[in-house]
């Protein structure tokens, strides 16, 4: 027998019962950013590896270790994008986006990141993305913390989140403070574990997310950034923590939230759930003003945040916010070899006149008993049935599936669709 192939590790199917979920999900998440006059680009999933290298950082563990990363045919090395700012910020400068201009974006789609596989993070995860460029006051910070809160409003979970929120400053008063956590955490090695010893020499701020207790014990003794930060940073972060409690808001600070990439500056957030155990962050994102220079464009003010669905969908799915989706709302069922060459017309002619809702059309033949079970199955709201003496009649009869009390009656199919019609839409 052939060896069956199965998917790559950590990259999973959605099977249709999987896919109702993240249809709900999706719909919703459209619904708030076009509320909020975002508008979506769509950018490909491979780009030139330097892009990551220099937007994410040589020295974080995404570029170090868990990007996708192969030469082309021409030698050129591409990768999967590991997120999605970068390439946002790329296709923004590629057609000359942001020249004077501000943009407000979204997208919504596959990141790629090579990670051990766990509950809720994998190596394919998806990622809703927004992004606004050209706005440098902390009211467009709060607009898109006030954005992402949105989403978790209308799925009924935002008691079920807790948003923390801090300030990395600017590039200035950070290596200022890098230099005296350096100084501080030297003095400690022998408590530090073997990752947070390499971070000390390359990525040192990021020993501040550790999450080896010895290490989390010893950081409330570290020098606190917050203690570094200028008289502009911290107005900035003032300003915009008033406007979250004017909008009635909670939020915690978070002295040791830094983000893994390394373009943040200013704000940063994350939105974290105990509902998940360990991998309790579902959103997170601040600002990044150097990032567009950085990649070549002009200095240009940009914040943002990426929500990861997989996470998402699995919060929902534990907290039971997410309604079972029937697969159709009439099926078509007919017996008899002149009905079946009639039932594929009436079940155009319900599509046609019913735009929105899902006619199935039952193939296969069978008793009607079967065909019965399989509309309830479907959790199908109506049956539309077509026998021949409905056919010699040109009538058909309507079965209410979901009020057995309505019964069924037999009338001409524009009076079926006009039932349906009337309590459906």
């Amino acid at each position: 027998m052939t060896a069956q192939i199965q998917a790559v590790r950590g990259m999973n199917d959605l099977l249709p019962e999987d896919t109702a979920k993240w249809q709900q999900v999706e719909a919703v998440l459209r619904q708030n950013v076009r509320a909020f006059g975002y508008s979506e680009i769509r950018m490909p999933i491979v780009e030139k590896t330097p892009l990551f290298s220099r937007a994410i950082g040589e020295v974080t563990d995404v570029v170090e270790k868990e990007m996708y990363t192969f030469l082309d045919r021409q030698g050129e090395s591409l990768s999967l994008r590991p997120e999605g700012t970068a390439g946002c910020v790329r296709a923004c400068l590629e057609h000359n986006l942001l020249y004077n201009q501000e943009q407000r974006l979204w997208y919504m789609g596959p990141m790629f990141r090579h990670e051990r596989p766990q509950k809720g993070r994998y190596r394919q995860f998806h990622q809703l993305g927004v992004e606004a460029f050209g706005l440098n006051g902390p009211d467009i910070d709060a607009e898109i913390i006030l954005l992402s809160a949105a989403i978790f409003r209308q799925f009924g979970i935002l008691d079920e989140l807790d948003l923390q929120l801090n300030s990395l400053g600017t590039k200035e008063e950070r290596l200022v403070y890098r230099a005296k956590l350096v100084e501080f955490l030297e003095q400690h090695l022998d408590v530090l574990d073997e990752d947070s010893k390499r971070r000390v020499k390359t990525n040192p701020l990021r020993v501040l997310d550790s999450k080896d207790e010895r290490v989390q014990e010893l950081l409330l003794d570290a020098p606190k950034l917050s203690d570094y930060l200028g008289e502009g940073s911290r107005a900035h972060f003032d300003t915009l923590r008033s406007l979250l409690e004017d909008a009635g808001l909670k939020y915690s600070l978070n002295d040791r939230l830094v983000r893994g990439l390394d373009y943040y500056n200013l704000t940063v957030f994350e939105w974290v759930t105990t509902a998940l155990g360990a991998q309790g962050t579902v959103c997170g994102g601040g600002r990044y003003d150097g990032l567009v220079e950085e990649l070549g464009g002009d200095a240009t003010p940009a914040v943002g945040f990426g929500m990861g669905l997989e996470r998402l969908v699995l919060l929902l799915s534990t907290l039971e916010k997410l309604k079972s989706q029937r697969q159709c709302e009439v099926y078509v069922m007919g017996q008899g070899e002149q009905v079946i060459r009639q039932q594929a017309k009436i079940a155009m002619q319900l599509r046609d006149a019913l735009p929105g809702l899902r006619v199935l059309n039952h193939c296969g033949g069978g008793s009607f008993k079967r065909q019965f079970k399989r509309a309830d199955k479907l959790q199908a709201l109506f049956a539309v049935v077509l026998g021949e003496d409905e056919l010699k009649q040109n009538l058909v009869t309507l079965k209410d599936l979901q009020h057995a009390e309505n019964g069924q009656i037999t009338c001409t199919l524009a009076e079926a669709i006009e039932k349906i019609r009337s309590q459906t839409c």
